[in-house]
């Protein structure tokens, strides 16, 4: 039996600075057994999950939002409001939407990128919601901002996050047909996985705008110093409140990530105890679009587990 994505739109209560409406996209049924939450990260929207969605909906009723700033969903201007606290009342709403209390928790929280940015601090603040995390090349945000202040290769390997906070960002990746951000999906050469279809759905998130996606990484401290005298990455304090994940979590990583360098999960255990990674020298920081099926097998594992 097929499952289609459906679509919907979820407003998110007492939001805040605005009110905030998530464009969202599900497969499944609410009346099945178990549920899934999948977070995408940058340049991508929720379109990105469907096939593991439409892969998994017969186990599951997953469910993927266009997370704020993207295509649908409401993009604040204010960049104070892509603040994590935010961020993850955002995903505590779809959440509340598959019915996930402390009796029963959300079987998988999935996420990439930026999502896992969120993942990461929803799993610290309410492990009780969430019976297991699966990040996929998303840096822990306690050995990024480690790697970002000792390592110059992940300092290198991170600069374009310094052109993406300019004023002019949006103008830049806009211009000529989104050329710029297609080079980010294509810097290996052309991808195979990025079919006309799939070029078609990208062009029609970014051209609805880029500066709230953008304002993700102008919220963020985590991004490399400008000179000598930026001091704002190493004297960021971040508890273990914030960063201990005591959720069993499952890493799956595409060591060929031009981006996140390996070293970033190098004494991962320190902060997430519970750890299972593994790792696909066949994927780029694109795992998703790759190596789709070995993502689906890990994710139906878990799910039987």
């Amino acid at each position: 039996m097929s499952h289609p994505i459906q679509l919907f739109d979820l407003p998110v209560a007492g939001s805040q600075p605005q009110p905030v409406t998530l464009a969202c996209r599900s497969a499944g049924s609410p009346a099945a057994a178990q549920r899934v939450l999948l977070l995408h990260g940058f340049p991508e929207a929720a379109f990105a999950w469907d096939e593991v969605m439409t892969a998994l909906a017969p186990q599951a009723w997953c469910v993927a939002p266009n997370q704020r700033g993207y295509a649908g969903s409401t993009a604040p201007a204010d960049v104070a409001a892509y603040r994590p606290k935010h961020l993850v009342a955002d995903a505590l709403a779809v959440l509340a939407h598959l019915g996930v209390t402390p009796e029963r928790p959300l079987d998988l929280l999935v996420a990439h990128d930026w999502g896992g940015g969120v993942a990461w601090n929803l799993a610290a603040l309410r492990p009780d919601l969430i019976r297991r995390l699966v990040i996929l090349n998303s840096p822990h945000p306690a050995t990024f901002r480690r790697e970002l202040l000792a390592s110059v290769p992940q300092r290198e390997a991170s600069a374009y996050m310094l052109d993406l906070v300019r004023p002019d960002a949006a103008a830049s990746l806009s211009a000529d047909g989104f050329a710029a951000l297609f080079g980010i999906l294509e810097r290996f050469g052309p991808a195979a996985w990025l079919t006309p279809a799939l070029r078609e759905q990208y062009r029609a998130v970014w051209s609805q705008g880029l500066d709230g996606a953008l304002n993700w990484y102008r919220a963020s401290p985590l991004r490399p110093p400008t000179g000598p005298d930026d001091q704002a990455l190493a004297q960021l304090q971040l508890p273990d409140s914030v960063v201990r994940i005591t959720v069993p979590t499952t890493v799956l990583w595409g060591e060929a990530d031009h981006a996140l360098r390996p070293g970033l999960l190098d004494g991962l255990q320190q902060w997430v105890p519970d750890l299972t990674v593994h790792r696909q020298p066949q994927a780029s920081h694109w795992i998703v679009h790759e190596q789709p099926e070995w993502v689906i097998a890990h994710l139906r594992a878990l799910l039987a587990g």
